[in-house]
């Protein structure tokens, strides 16, 4: 079964709210391939290994959350850009992207996906007042020491994270996840027992520390491997069509 690419693409705008969303790149539709959909692949990140993983599966559109033509980037198509645009036009391939509204969505966001994964309860969102707060809070069912929760994670997401560990248990939690260390002040802020998040910064441990309270950083890609697959399985299920999820490793 197939469904025609302006169908799917109108219904994935739709869900995700992507139009009322300011953004650092265009979601959506970023390359149009051919007409009609029959096989997704969706990976975190449109990097040449994912595209020639979806080649060889021979999928009709790549569905990711870190697509191209990012804000201030160089836009001339040279190098490993006019490689990667030529693998997706030459085998009439669409790429769909989706930055900020994947991270936020309530059922298929990074946020939301990552914390039932962590067996976090959603208290509300990070930033008081905003719905579409891109970081949540939430809790644990029971208090964890930081070593505990960081073990969980690892085990999770099969990724050792970096722990700065303060001299108290985790109930409360704020999360956000890829490169979202700056908004340690947020946490801090909302009273949380840790934060947890991809990336961190060399400031990032001095406010932790500080603070008191525990930070973890995961890894941005380990931290938004579920929201894509997540949208993938819907698309696949709204339309009776094939989704595979292709993970390309990054240490970051």
């Amino acid at each position: 079964m197939a469904i025609a690419l302006s169908e799917l693409v109108k219904e994935t705008d739709r869900y995700l709210a992507a139009s009322g969303m300011t953004d650092y790149c265009p979601n959506g539709l970023q390359v149009e391939g051919r007409a009609w959909v029959a096989r997704i692949v969706s990976g975190v990140t449109a990097s040449q290994a994912l595209l020639d993983a979806a080649v060889e599966a021979e999928a009709d559109l790549v569905l990711v959350h870190h697509g191209y033509f990012w804000r201030n980037e160089n836009p001339c198509v040279v190098g490993s850009k006019r490689r990667r645009l030529q693998t997706l036009l030459s085998n009439d391939i669409s790429l769909l992207a989706y930055h900020l509204p994947l991270d936020v969505h309530p059922e298929v966001g990074n946020n939301v996906q990552l914390g039932e994964r962590l067996g976090l309860r959603v208290e509300g969102p990070l930033e008081p007042g905003n719905p579409r707060s891109v970081g949540l809070v939430g809790n644990l069912p029971e208090p964890l020491a930081p070593q505990e929760f960081a073990r969980r994670v690892r085990q999770t997401l099969d990724r050792q994270p970096l722990l700065i560990e303060a001299d108290r248990p985790i109930r409360r939690i704020a999360w956000c996840t890829g490169a979202a260390q700056g908004y340690i002040e947020q946490a801090i802020a909302a009273g949380v027992d840790a934060y947890l998040t991809g990336e961190v910064s060399e400031a990032t441990v001095h406010s932790a520390r500080e603070s008191g309270i525990s930070f973890l950083a995961a890894g941005h890609h380990a931290t938004e491997r579920y929201g894509v697959q997540a949208l993938g399985e819907y698309l696949a299920r709204t339309f009776g069509i094939e989704h595979l999820f292709v993970d390309c490793p990054n240490p970051v």
